[in-house]
């Protein structure tokens, strides 16, 4: 489900001539472990269907230019500026994330030349669901592309190097210090499984996750409540997670079991024990998830969806008025567990449930949120999807 034939088109009327590619990155639902990817632990994403396209023809001249379709159906242009000038601050905004790519390409000692870029995208903004990954993860492989680089030859980088690229963009350049999880898995997931991540060694298992085969499925409830990395308590947070490590004296709190977890609790200040609590916990839960998915014990996943959800809301306290609504109302209808997912403070939620009561859970988490007097939210079946790619 890819808006690049409309990138295509848009670039034509724009530059005035075709593109040379286009490239699309999906956006994600994490189906468990959230916080855990900047403690060195595990994570389970699946990428969907919903994208980011990015059209890209080269220039002579050495500069970088990039127009967006925008959520008001209008096209925006960002400013001009030479490959070479581009540094932190330079770009605000929505351009903060195309030139940040740039930027970081070109420190990492890739030469990108000037180019025009179309980007065209279909993932809420907002809503948790990794737009602005989506974003860069197609603007960094179009970069690439331009300027001869193939992910995983010789002297271009992989895909979990393009990874780590979009994450120093990210967090040097856009100012938001996230994990791997969303680059991980814009780039990397594959169509009708989640992707079983290890962030410490970089392993990674593709595990099938089909869970219409055994009658239910997976719906993702987008609050409509805006989320930002960078404007919310997220970097609060991971420095208390490092802060807490290095009490603890370990690498990261991955290094922490869920069988030490209580003297761990004892050696630390009660301020930094809800954060630690939640990270070891959630990474035992991604492990459980994986064990009961490979045993295609879908609705046995429920319970540790609801207990990640506690997590997040009681200890980690990343969740909010909407996210605890659209949970609790999705469970009051019969959902078998359900959870916010990405950074919190607002975006979005997911609840497993019986597909014949997809219905009932819909019409529960509407009422709910009218009665609150909150923005209708949408709600759509989130399935397993292609990573990132080439698409012409």
């Amino acid at each position: 489900m890819s808006k690049s034939p409309n990138a295509a088109e848009l670039f034509a009327e724009t530059y005035g001539r075709a593109p040379h590619a286009v490239f699309s990155a999906p956006g994600r639902v994490n189906l468990i472990g959230e916080h855990t990817d900047y403690n060195d632990g595990f994570v389970l994403p699946f990428a969907l269907p919903h994208r980011v396209a990015v059209a890209i023809d080269g220039r002579d001249d050495g500069v970088l230019a990039a127009t967006t379709l925008g959520d008001d159906g209008q096209l925006h242009a960002a400013r001009e500026a030479p490959v070479e000038e581009i540094a932190p601050g330079s770009h605000k905004g929505w351009a903060a994330f195309h030139a940040g790519v740039a930027w970081a390409l070109h420190q990492a000692g890739y030469s990108i030349g000037g180019a025009d870029l179309l980007i065209v995208g279909e993932v809420p903004t907002g809503a948790g669901l990794s737009s602005s990954h989506a974003l860069q993860c197609a603007v960094a492989l179009a970069l690439l592309d331009q300027a001869g680089y193939a992910p995983g030859e010789a002297g271009s980088p992989n895909l979990a190097q393009v990874a780590r690229l979009v994450q120093i963009s990210e967090n040097d350049f856009v100012g938001a210090p996230t994990g791997l999880l969303d680059q991980t898995a814009s780039l990397c997931c594959v169509e009708a499984h989640v992707l079983f991540h290890d962030v410490r060694s970089g392993a990674s298992e593709q595990v099938p996750f089909d869970p219409r085969g055994s009658g239910l499925e997976l719906v993702a409830i987008d609050t409509r409540a805006k989320h930002s990395h960078s404007e919310s308590g997220y970097g609060d947070r991971r420095n208390g997670c490092e802060r807490a490590a290095e009490l603890l004296s370990v690498e990261a709190l991955r290094d922490v079991s869920i069988e030490e977890l209580p003297a761990a609790l004892d050696k630390l200040p009660e301020e930094l024990r809800p954060l630690v609590r939640h990270v070891v916990t959630e990474n035992d839960r991604v492990l459980r998830t994986v064990e009961l998915l490979r045993a295609d014990k879908y609705a046995e996943v429920g319970p540790l969806l609801d207990a990640s959800h506690a997590s997040l809301r009681d200890d980690y306290r990343v969740s909010c008025t909407e996210l605890d609504l659209a949970a609790d109302a999705a469970k009051s209808a019969g959902a078998l567990g359900a959870r916010m997912i990405g950074g919190g403070f607002g975006g979005s939620a997911i609840a497993l449930i019986n597909s014949s009561e997809r219905a009932a859970v819909e019409r529960a988490v509407l009422r709910a949120f009218a009665e609150q007097n909150l923005a209708e939210p949408r709600i759509f079946t989130a399935i397993p999807s292609a990573g990132a790619g080439r698409d012409r």
